[in-house]
């Protein structure tokens, strides 16, 4: 690396997730949630009784990292998970009322969150920036 540092597309991508984490967290707690917990949240909104798998899958992350989270959402009485009626190894996940209560407040804070984020870029300006990103995502995961 001949760059310093803070030149880096890495450092300052690092950068920009930890201010837009530390954003989502306070808005979050504000509702009882932690920073994660609303990407469960977010695919149940769009698809109820989503096997404890397909969880894992959709968010790209570790079986017991989607376990810890899920129980953290049931004790706090947003989710249930409920066997499979036809296969009984699979655990099924549900929103509860308050599950659901939450879905206008949490959306509320992602497009703020997005406004904040891509204030002063044009609509095309957002569409490139997109795809680039998607691009470095990809370069990484080959």
């Amino acid at each position: 690396m001949t760059e310093p540092l803070h030149e880096c597309i890495g450092y300052v991508l690092v950068q920009v997730m930890k201010a837009h984490r530390y954003r989502a967290e306070n808005a979050l707690n504000q509702l009882g949630l932690h920073t994660g917990q609303e990407m469960i949240l977010f695919q149940l909104w769009e698809q109820e009784g989503l096997a404890q798998s397909q969880l894992v899958e959709n968010l790209c992350v570790e079986p017991p990292t989607v376990t810890k989270m899920l129980q953290r959402l049931e004790k706090a009485g947003l989710v249930e998970r409920r066997q499979d009626s036809e296969d009984g190894r699979i655990s099924r996940v549900y929103l509860t009322t308050a599950g659901r209560a939450l879905e206008a407040p949490v959306r509320q804070i992602w497009a703020t969150l997005e406004r904040d984020l891509a204030a002063g870029l044009s609509e095309t300006e957002k569409m490139l920036l997109r795809r680039l990103l998607m691009q470095l995502q990809g370069n990484l995961q080959r």
